[in-house]
């Protein structure tokens, strides 16, 4: 089995859904942004998105948690490659964050990613710079976030 194929390099991974109810957006909100559309109901009518809504950051966080419960199902899984299973290690960072939709109370939100590229690191024997873009899209197949990830991974075999 090749990095290519562990990644699933060019397909959309699942990560999961979740429901954004109004008593999470409001706590999430007042502990890290406290803007009134995201803490304050009847302040969110007269906003510009006519109703609570959750944080950008919110989104982010709940993709991030989705993300590590994935590579958690996926480190339990068979590898039949050669040396040892690639794991995921942390991320340099991202890029080209998008939030093109607001997410309301009550709507449910897919997350996914796919691997886009990788490549080894000539400073890091062993270990791939993973090149990852993220989504998460409402129930009606709209995405309201994306952003570019990049993801460092213990891979001693190449693809």
């Amino acid at each position: 089995m090749s990095i290519d194929r562990f990644l699933r390099l060019g397909e959309t991974v699942t990560l999961g859904t979740h429901t954004f109810s109004a008593e999470e957006i409001i706590a999430f909100a007042r502990a890290y942004d406290p803007q009134p559309f995201h803490t304050d109901p009847e302040a969110a009518r007269d906003s510009v998105f006519g109703r609570l809504c959750a944080s950008g950051w919110h989104t982010c966080s709940m993709w991030m948690r989705y993300n590590l419960e994935a590579i958690e199902r996926d480190a339990h899984g068979a590898w039949d490659g050669p040396g040892e299973k690639p794991e995921f290690g942390p991320s340099p960072g991202f890029s080209n964050l998008k939030w093109l939709k607001p997410v309301f109370e009550g709507d449910t939100i897919t997350f996914t990613r796919t691997a886009t590229a990788h490549r080894p690191l000539a400073s890091r024997p062993g270990w791939h710079l993973v090149t990852l873009m993220a989504a998460a899209c409402n129930g009606d197949g709209e995405t309201v976030m994306q952003f570019d990830n990049g993801v460092l991974m213990k891979a001693a075999v190449n693809s």
